[in-house]
């Protein structure tokens, strides 16, 4: 029986582990994660690892999830442009759901309007876009404010994992 369902949101160039670590750390918890894009039914990350589309964004009926995923690579690049992204994100954001980002990821949340006032960490090379947009930026491996996640880079995986189920399930 799953424990809910999150969309982890898939674009051209997604970061390879920052879609696939956490997809199979959520699945080991017991969630549903279905690879969310565009529109192609395949996408291949930054270091070519194949990615097909479980979904497409704007078939997702957002109040159904318990949370989304934005990873980065250079595919929040893309995907913060497609206003069904942005729906997805604000909902489930609306609705206290587990938002979670990692790298270039935020720039789908700044987009989304959601980071005025909250803290969160990126990528080095986002941090004065995360700024700007409002929010405290800090260099910690993973962030949690209330329902947002975030995380730096790769190596930071573990604890951004570790992070996400603590928001999923807390205590």
């Amino acid at each position: 029986m799953s424990k809910g369902t999150i969309a982890i949101l898939i674009g051209p160039e997604y970061e390879d582990l920052e879609v696939w670590y956490p997809k199979l750390r959520l699945e080991e918890a017991g969630y549903d994660t279905p690879l969310v894009g565009m529109g192609d039914a395949l996408y291949s990350g930054k270091w070519g690892y194949p990615a097909p589309a479980d979904r497409r964004v704007a078939d997702v009926d957002p109040t159904t999830l318990c949370g989304v995923l934005a990873p980065g690579g250079w595919a929040p690049d893309k995907l913060r442009r497609d206003p069904s992204v942005l729906n997805l994100v604000r909902t489930v954001h609306a609705n206290n759901g587990l938002v979670a980002t990692i790298c270039h990821g935020p720039w789908i949340l700044i987009s989304a309007g959601i980071v005025r006032g909250r803290t969160l960490t990126s990528t080095v090379g986002i941090r004065d876009d995360v700024m700007n947009a409002g929010a405290t930026w800090v260099d910690q491996d993973a962030v949690i404010d209330g329902n947002i996640v975030s995380a730096r880079v790769p190596k930071d995986l573990p604890a951004f994992a570790r992070a996400m189920l603590r928001v999923l399930e807390p205590a």
